[in-house]
């Protein structure tokens, strides 16, 4: 089984109820597999066409950790920040484990700011601006077809509002860290929570009970939807993209 693949097991038990003992455990699989998948792996000069710019996003880059997809790169480090962010969140007054976590959240966000942690030390900052960079780079190419330039503008969207979200939840670990109040810091850590859960999920910004792509909305499941759907529309019709 390759390293990404593990990693990739290792974040999905993440997702599972789990009892606050179990933590431990669970945190230590991640970020054995998250060593891993930072084994350097040969660099390859990028490829032209719209389809091989699809690919970085969605399968395979190589720069990314484990020669993984930047979109793949992002959940995996914003999982990762999503988790130590509740962490943060659940830890009532106690505010040097605040502070500790919001380290972790700082990690995963964007390792210049971090050197250490327990995500894969690529970030999700730099993940989302390649997921927008390569799409409209697909979207630009001469041989791009009216499915990849009409999703690639819902990605790229939504790829900027997660960057942008970034930023924002930099700034919210950055003032858990300086806090000296503990009930102060446990305000910040519950709003470091809630953008960390929009950054997968997205948010209803306009309250209208929808989700959409557009910043300020779109998050990494709007990225996937999409990505997922010009894949599909292009096996449609011309066949060897993963549907």
């Amino acid at each position: 089984m390759s390293p990404a693949r593990d990693l990739q097991e290792a974040v999905l038990a993440l997702m599972i109820p789990r009892p606050a003992g179990v933590w431990p455990a669970v945190l230590a699989s991640l970020q054995a597999s998250a060593m891993l998948a930072q084994e350097p792996v040969p660099a390859q000069p990028p490829t032209d066409g719209a389809l091989a710019h699809v690919g970085y996003v969605a399968h395979a880059y190589y720069e990314a950790p484990g020669g993984a997809g930047l979109l793949p790169a992002a959940l995996s480090e914003a999982r990762i920040a999503s988790l130590h962010a509740e962490l943060a969140a659940g830890e009532g007054y106690d505010l040097e484990a605040m502070k500790a976590h919001a380290v972790h959240v700082l990690h995963a966000l964007d390792p210049a700011l971090v050197v250490s942690g327990p995500g894969l030390g690529y970030g999700v900052r730099r993940a989302a601006q390649g997921i927008a960079d390569h799409i409209e780079l697909a979207s630009a190419s001469e041989d791009a077809s009216y499915n990849v330039r009409t999703h690639a503008r819902y990605i790229a969207g939504a790829a900027r509002s997660v960057t942008a979200r970034s930023d924002r939840m930099v700034l919210l670990a950055q003032r858990v860290q300086s806090e000296n109040s503990p009930s102060s810091a446990a305000a910040l850590a519950a709003q470091l929570l809630a953008e960390a859960q929009a950054l997968l999920a997205g948010s209803d910004a306009d309250r209208d009970g929808l989700i959409g792509w557009a910043p300020p909305e779109g998050g990494l499941r709007q990225i996937q939807q999409h990505i997922t759907l010009l894949e599909r529309g292009e096996a449609s019709t011309q066949g060897g993209v993963r549907p």
